[in-house]
């Protein structure tokens, strides 16, 4: 199985289309005031993509609001990055939801894993962050706590990703796929043509596939 690849805090078509001709498998749209990613509906559905899956990520919206903005944008996926609760991805629906959790939250394996049984049923994929909430800030996840950790599905690691960690990041936490946001930036928003391409070389490359 190839390695998903999902780029987040997309603000520019052109950005778009560079990750396209990498060949990402998802592009993610940050719906969140307060984040200098921030974008609106109408921008997101401005954007026409060849085979990538467009992902809007939402933190404080109501599930009606969240199905409003999925409509309006054209989006097909929802990334649940805030206290979302089981009832809530059952309303926006299974096969939409990417559901996120902060391993770094748990204060041992069980309850880490706990969580992840709790959300299995009712997302299609997850998405482990660094920290203990938000996202986009660079830093990186202690790779080994997958070890001890069973998910049922696939999931894409996130936090602070670059081809400076990303052969560890594949070796230790053995992802089915990875998000990718600052560390492919120059600035918030902004991706970085070499950073990108640099970072697709690793996922991409032989050496890192086996």
């Amino acid at each position: 199985m190839s390695l998903l690849v999902k780029v987040c805090g997309m603000t520019r078509a052109e950005d778009v289309n560079a990750c396209e001709k990498l060949g990402v498998d998802f592009l993610g749209f940050i719906f969140h005031q307060s984040s200098p990613r921030n974008v609106d509906e109408m921008f997101v559905r401005s954007i026409k993509t060849e085979s990538a899956k467009k992902v809007g990520v939402f933190v404080k919206q109501s599930a009606a609001e969240v199905a409003r903005i999925m409509d309006n944008g054209a989006l097909d996926f929802a990334q649940l990055h805030g206290a979302q609760n089981e009832e809530f991805c059952k309303t926006i629906g299974r096969e939409r939801v990417i559901k996120v959790l902060w391993p770094q939250r748990y204060e041992s394996f069980k309850e880490f894993q706990d969580d992840i049984d709790r959300f299995a049923p009712y997302c299609s994929y997850m998405l482990f962050d660094a920290g203990s909430s938000g996202g986009g800030h660079g830093v990186s996840i202690n790779f080994d706590v997958f070890k001890n950790v069973t998910v049922p599905m696939p999931w894409l690691l996130a936090g602070g990703l670059s081809d400076d960690n990303l052969a560890q990041a594949l070796a230790t936490a053995k992802p089915y796929g990875v998000d990718l946001n600052s560390g492919v930036e120059s600035a918030p928003g902004i991706k970085d043509n070499n950073k990108l391409s640099a970072a697709f070389g690793c996922i991409r490359s032989d050496k890192m596939r086996k």
